[in-house]
């Protein structure tokens, strides 16, 4: 698009109704003023963490639950009440919300308690220290706060596969040398085995309390969804079907709400896009087709880079409409991108593994064929449209450093 062309494109789309009254109401990070259908959980929540408006520590706690079952939400939305509780009363309380789950916060026992001491003013570099030194630097920072510390660690089974239980262990027991002020942890996780994998003492000390959130039903996403889209959209922009469409989708990704909320913002935003006044049921598909490549796209990029070796050979006989594969044949490629790309080659039993997880992605359909007195093997080929596929490629031969 031409300048010309683009100034009057950004000044047309000023002038034009938005589908969107307020996109805020459909975005993950959105904490409500209301929650629907926790009420037990938030009730829970509130009567293990109240002790702290009495300057009291409370108990460490465990939440766990699958993808979107407002663990997160009602977690923020319980610590932004009791942050406004103890602002009115003076009541020093202090309330931390970390993402495990990003590489730069939580990815090694340094960042982490780096990161909670940047919380309370502490200049602590990236790297370069050691790790005693950042944990007396959080330390001291932590008592001289002199105040209730409630930590809200998410996705803290992230934090546990890349930094071991031992920092778990630490934070928990951290209060035995305090003077002045308490320190209590919230984990959260989308893992309902996690905890039964910790260290049996690290897992008493975190476990004090334990609550599960189930999912929500189709009826219940349903309500959810109709719920935000009063404040997301403006008025009578949604076809009817579309919520229930939504709902029923999410209802088979396990009741995941955050995911029918993903699905509607995303329609919303391809029906403005195409220059629609309406949102429509066909939106809905289109916005699950676009999530569920953008999420195999992230996927790719965050595999391991033996993952990303044995998958682009794949997908490079592909393109050249030279599949079926079998294992056997995939391997002898992967052996000579390894040599291209200077990787030391993993046995051909590890590559087969890896098959078996790009099946599982769905990336691949590896069959099991008979042949007869010589045994069976896999014929292997590529599950993807020729688009994704394309564009994989090109991830991977930059993630690889490989030219064509």
């Amino acid at each position: 698009m031409p300048g010309d062309d683009l100034d009057q494109y950004f000044e047309s789309y000023i002038e034009e109704d938005s589908i969107f009254q307020d996109k805020q109401y459909v975005q993950s990070n959105y904490v409500p003023g209301d929650i629907d259908h926790r009420d037990d959980q938030m009730d829970t929540i509130a009567q293990i963490l109240a002790p702290a408006l009495r300057e009291q520590r409370p108990s460490n706690l465990f939440v766990y639950g699958k993808t979107g079952t407002g663990k997160t939400m009602t977690c923020r939305y319980i610590a932004g009440q009791m942050r406004d509780v103890a602002e009115k009363q003076d009541i020093p309380l202090k309330i931390l919300y970390l993402n495990c789950k990003l590489k730069k916060i939580a990815d090694t026992e340094y960042r982490l308690i780096a990161e909670l001491a940047r919380m309370f003013g502490e200049d602590v570099p990236s790297t370069g220290l050691p790790t005693d030194e950042v944990y007396n630097k959080f330390f001291d920072a932590l008592e001289n706060e002199d105040k209730v510390v409630i930590a809200i660690l998410d996705e803290i089974d992230q934090l546990v596969r890349k930094a071991g239980d031992e920092i778990i262990y630490n934070l928990t027991r951290i209060n035995s040398e305090l003077d002045e002020a308490k320190l209590s942890i919230i984990g959260i996780s989308n893992d309902l085995m996690f905890a039964n994998n910790l260290d049996p003492r690290v897992k008493s000390s975190l476990s004090e309390e334990e609550i599960v959130f189930p999912p929500y039903n189709a009826i219940e996403i349903q309500q959810i969804l109709r719920d935000r889209a009063q404040d997301a959209f403006a008025e009578n922009v949604l076809d009817e079907g579309v919520i229930p469409k939504c709902a029923a989708y999410a209802a088979r990704e396990h009741g995941d709400a955050r995911r029918a909320l993903e699905l509607l913002r995303v329609a919303g935003e391809l029906a403005e896009r195409g220059n629609q006044t309406k949102v429509s049921v066909d939106n809905i598909d289109q916005a699950e087709h676009k999530i569920e490549r953008d999420r195999l796209i992230d996927m790719v990029k965050t595999q391991p880079t033996q993952f990303q070796a044995t998958l682009y050979p794949i997908l490079e006989m592909s393109q050249k409409d030279e599949t079926p594969l079998n294992t056997g044949e995939i391997y002898e490629l992967y052996k000579q991108l390894c040599d291209k790309a200077g990787l030391r080659p993993l046995t051909q039993r590890r590559i087969s593994d890896i098959i078996g997880e790009l099946d599982m992605f769905g990336i691949i359909n590896a069959n099991v064929i008979s042949k007869g007195r010589f045994g069976r093997t896999r014929e292997i080929e590529v599950s993807l449209t020729s688009k994704i596929e394309d564009q994989i490629v090109s991830i991977l031969k930059t993630e690889l450093d490989i030219a064509s």
